[in-house]
């Protein structure tokens, strides 16, 4: 049949199958993560990830690790006690967090990080190409306390680095830098990409880099207060593909701000909003296409999919809104 014109991704995260914690295991982990590209192919996604699962815990299933995963591996990490933690709360633009990520003591290594094998492991059972995600180093910057670098764009070029020299040997069709903390800090938007690009540099050559950016999700509920068109900067520094935005949540004016980017930067645009159990019908998700075709052109438009993750939705809600995805993006193309 052909690549359609406009493909369906999923941003990353997928809930975990209920089965998985309750009886874990190596073998466990690459069964869920099958079954998590299979529903995605099922429901019509041409780009799926592995739900994420490579950042399963046990002791922590009700998170995807989009933080923790990462500095807990990360070299130069250790956790904080009682007064480090009080210290970080004082932080007010971090009270979305009962404490840190951990305390940066040492210069940050790779430590027992090892994405490839992760990778790999979601490219045993894909069955086709896929995405892997990753944690910005901005956002994961942010969440830490810092006792070694004492600034924050040491820190993160640091992170940036070790990130690097990880994603220079993935298996992969895309590539996915995930930040949710940028868009209600723009004043730092230099310093995200400049580091976002560290990583993007060491991408493969014919393996598509991307940037997922959106205003947080904890809990259903929107963290960073912010607009695209404070980012427009941010957005021509990026050495990307495309980029995979917020947009189902948002106002309908946040496509204005879209105009004036780059035109080799595609767009990725959320028509599938995670926020609400609401599974939208195949018709809402043509027309959220056919507003945005209409006001940014749909030569620019590579990808829709949900605005951020799936995981802390039912898999039930989760699996029908990827099928309307899938057949709204259809019935656009049809019109």
């Amino acid at each position: 049949m052909g690549t359609p014109a406009l493909l369906t991704t999923t941003v990353g995260s997928y809930p975990v199958p209920d089965w998985l914690p309750a009886l874990p295991s190596s073998q466990a982990l690459l069964d869920a993560t099958r079954v998590v590209f299979d529903i995605q192919r099922e429901a019509g996604i041409d780009l799926p990830t592995d739900g994420e699962l490579y950042r399963f815990d046990i002791n922590h299933p009700d998170t995807n690790g989009m933080i923790d995963y990462f500095t807990s591996k990360l070299g130069g990490i250790s956790p904080a006690g009682r007064a480090e933690t009080e210290v970080f709360r004082a932080k007010q633009e971090m009270q979305f967090r009962a404490k840190p990520a951990g305390v940066v003591r040492t210069p940050i290594t790779e430590g027992t990080l090892n994405l490839p094998e992760d990778c790999a492991r979601a490219s045993a059972v894909a069955r086709g190409a896929f995405k892997f995600t990753l944690t910005s180093p901005y956002m994961l910057a942010r969440t830490l306390l810092d006792k070694h670098y004492r600034d924050l764009s040491g820190l993160t070029l640091a992170i940036a680095d070790a990130l690097a020299a990880q994603v220079a040997f993935l298996d992969t069709s895309c590539i996915q830098i995930d930040e949710a903390n940028i868009p209600g800090n723009p004043a730092d938007s230099a310093l995200a990409a400049k580091a976002i690009n560290r990583v993007l540099d060491a991408v493969p050559n014919g393996v598509q880099r991307a940037v997922h950016l959106c205003f947080g999700n904890y809990g259903g509920q929107t963290v960073q207060q912010g607009t695209w068109d404070a980012l427009l900067t941010f957005f021509n520094d990026l050495q990307v593909d495309h980029v995979v935005l917020e947009l189902a949540h948002r106002p309908s004016s946040d496509l204005d701000a879209l105009k004036d980017l780059p035109p080799y930067v595609g767009l990725g645009i959320g028509v599938v909003d995670v926020k609400v159990n609401h599974v939208e019908t195949e018709d809402e998700v043509a027309r959220r296409i056919d507003a945005a075709a209409q006001k940014l052109g749909a030569d620019r438009l590579r990808y829709i999919h949900p605005d951020c993750g799936f995981w802390m939705l039912k898999r039930s809600v989760a699996d029908r809104k990827m099928a309307a995805l899938a057949q709204g993006r259809d019935r656009y193309l049809r019109s």
